[in-house]
């Protein structure tokens, strides 16, 4: 091999992976981007934002469990096509507009998004250095701030132009066509596939047995359940939040990209930080108390608030709670056994899942129960506390 070919792959596998979670998260957000169209257009109430949230999640859930064995027998890159084929048929699903085409799309989206990131961790830990592991990943990462940067330009114009179906027909037609696209790369960057290897009912507690058994990836598992709940809440419910406030879509689609947009260069600087600077454990600690604060400062907001304060606000949430992901996945893939990095992701991604299942329609509770955007994300902020506490408790011991 040449001395240049592996820098090379890496940067080939990074591109090709930074493109998949892009669209990636387009088929994943889409709905609820736009879902103040959808529920005016259908006269469905907010809470169900919360509903179709939690029934992704929980197909997420699942399939991230069970994952690990199709990586290795179809490989990395052919399961990254497979996820983004079955949130193309998601979208199109959500597109008739019935409440149980809704429900449909909602398993098969978060099933396809589901296997995405276990599919990137388990290429580009081949790639990688290890000592510039978080960095890379953290890289690949921020495809998921830049494809929530587009759904907020893109979802409410597209809306404007042609009606809310025709935004998920648009995006369902993007994760189809780079799926095919990627099939170029399937000889390399699947040449470690293991054709042989079988999927049984067992690899699920097989999976969760690799995450529990060492303290390090349980805190991975704990930090993970907490800081993906959050997120899914700030992403599924903030444009609604402030559409509520009396702002229009396209101004609320705009304050959601800005936001977003600051989660690329955090992403980026923690994945630096992480690599040469902190432990990630302290980091992602200190990362947990800030998610926090933001939820705390996004429940005193009011329709007296200007734009611009919202913006910030969001932020502040944007540069944590959608930042930490290069830093946490990067650490997995290193304490994962070796050629199951794909499994251990999947398994340590479960817990964010079963956060992103929970909190959501915990969030949809409290919305029904006292119509409180606010206290809502309050109350989903203090699992990120906790953890944030548990993490940097053996730092104040030292």
């Amino acid at each position: 091999m040449r001395p240049g070919r592996p820098l090379n792959l890496l940067l080939v596998a990074l591109g090709a992976m930074f493109l998949q979670q892009t669209f990636a998260s387009i088929g994943r957000y889409m709905p609820p981007v736009i879902a103040p169209a959808i529920i005016d257009d259908l006269r469905f109430d907010a809470a169900w934002v919360g509903i179709y949230v939690g029934l992704g999640a929980a197909s997420a859930l699942a399939v991230q469990l069970g994952c690990g064995s199709f990586i290795l027998r179809h490989g990395a890159l052919r399961m990254s096509q497979v996820a983004l084929l079955l949130l193309a048929a998601g979208l199109a699903a959500a597109a008739t507009g019935s409440l149980w085409m809704f429900a449909l799309s909602a398993i098969i989206g978060g099933g396809g998004s589901a296997v995405s990131t276990p599919a990137s961790s388990h290429l580009l830990g081949r790639y990688s250095p290890p000592r510039y592991a978080p960095l890379v990943f953290s890289l690949k990462q921020t495809a998921v701030p830049a494809g929530l940067l587009l759904l907020g330009l893109l979802g409410p114009l597209f809306s404007n132009w042609g009606g809310w179906r025709f935004s998920l027909l648009m995006a369902a037609l993007g994760c189809a066509v780079f799926a095919v696209m990627l099939q170029p790369l399937r000889r390399e960057f699947d040449s470690d596939r293991i054709p042989s290897k079988r999927f049984h009912l067992s690899d699920f507690g097989t999976t969760l047995k690799v995450v529990l058994r060492t303290r390090e990836l349980r805190n991975l598992s704990a930090a993970c359940f907490a800081f993906n709940g959050l997120q899914t809440v700030f992403t599924a419910y903030f444009v609604v939040f402030v559409v509520e406030m009396g702002h229009s879509l396209a101004e609320a689609g705009l304050v959601f990209s800005v936001a977003t947009f600051v989660a690329v260069p955090c992403r980026i600087l923690w994945g630096w930080v992480g690599s040469t600077r902190a432990a990630p454990g302290p980091m992602l600690g200190m990362l947990a108390v800030g998610m926090a604060a933001g939820t705390v400062l996004m429940g005193f907001s009011g329709p007296h608030w200007p734009l611009a304060l919202l913006g910030l606000v969001a932020s502040i949430l944007s540069a944590t709670a959608l930042s930490w992901h290069g830093v946490l996945l990067a650490e997995t893939a290193r304490l994962a056994p070796e050629g199951n990095r794909g499994g251990a992701t999947g398994g340590v991604l479960s817990f964010g899942q079963t956060g992103a299942l929970l909190m959501p329609v915990f969030y949809a509770g409290v919305l029904a129960l006292g119509g409180s955007h606010g206290l809502g994300f309050i109350c989903c902020g203090v699992p990120t506390l906790a953890v944030g506490l548990a993490l940097l408790r053996p730092v104040r011991a030292a």
